[in-house]
């Protein structure tokens, strides 16, 4: 029901708007798991797809919604998280252009378990499954892509399990700060690295498992010490990287 209401709405809004609904393949072109197919079968897949466009803080599925859609995200980020019963948040990862959910619906009825929100103004595809089911049966191979992807995710969901309960919140913020270096291929300037956090404070608390507050406080800690210095909101400069690894492995 959730499902065609937002079709629904998505078919109406174009309608209103006379915007330029037209089956353009630009989403299926952001997901590197169909970058090899030919222009017709992307065409053919964004036949059965539509798009919606969502503003910050706007929720896209909570747990308990049932769909049979895969979810692409074409612009923005999306944050996927779980809420405890006493009101606590884990996000479990950012989805980022060209990445997608519910991807579990090609393989198995299954109702929701996590949440997905916008965490700045986002635009998402949303692709019929069973169009990307008819796919895999022509090429197995993608069927393979997805798998592969959902052992990334498993192993990313395992690390995330091992830092909360391993790490403590020094550590989970280190090792933060170090992955973001490797994954930004950040330049080392005089011996220091410049970071911008791509979240805010306050959702980066909730990835490492633990509060604005006490994630502040920590990095007015690290500061203090000399491994880092703070500059605006979301800027951090690493300044000991040395000290950091060395917090990681104690």
């Amino acid at each position: 029901v959730r499902a065609l209401i937002i079709l629904t709405k998505i078919q109406e809004e174009c309608m209103e708007s006379s915007c330029n609904c037209s089956h353009e393949h630009y989403c299926i072109d952001n997901i590197p798991i169909f970058l090899d197919l030919s222009p017709e079968i992307k065409e053919s897949i964004m036949d059965s797809s539509d798009r919606k466009k969502y503003k910050k803080g706007e929720i896209i599925f909570t747990p308990g919604d049932y769909f049979d859609y895969l979810f692409v995200v074409n612009k923005g980020r999306v944050k996927i998280s779980k809420t405890s019963a006493m009101g606590k948040e884990q996000i479990l990862r950012i989805l980022e252009p060209g990445e997608f959910m519910g991807e579990l619906s090609l393989f198995k009825n299954s109702v929701l378990t996590n949440s997905a929100e916008a965490i700045e103004t986002t635009e998402i595809c949303i692709i019929e499954s069973s169009k990307i089911r008819d796919l895999i049966m022509q090429r197995p191979e993608i069927a393979l892509k997805f798998l592969q992807k959902y052992t990334e995710r498993i192993e990313q969901s395992e690390a995330l399990i091992e830092q909360i309960g391993l790490m403590d919140v020094e550590q989970r913020i280190a090792n933060y700060l170090l992955s973001e270096i490797d994954r930004n291929n950040t330049k080392n300037t005089g011996n220091e690295y410049e970071i911008t956090l791509p979240v805010s404070k306050g959702v980066l608390a909730s990835m490492l498992g633990t509060t604005q507050e006490t994630l502040s406080r920590k990095l007015s800690v690290l500061q203090d010490s000399g491994f880092i210095k703070l500059k605006g909101h979301r800027k951090i400069v690493i300044t000991y990287i040395d000290g950091l690894r060395n917090m990681c492995e104690r």
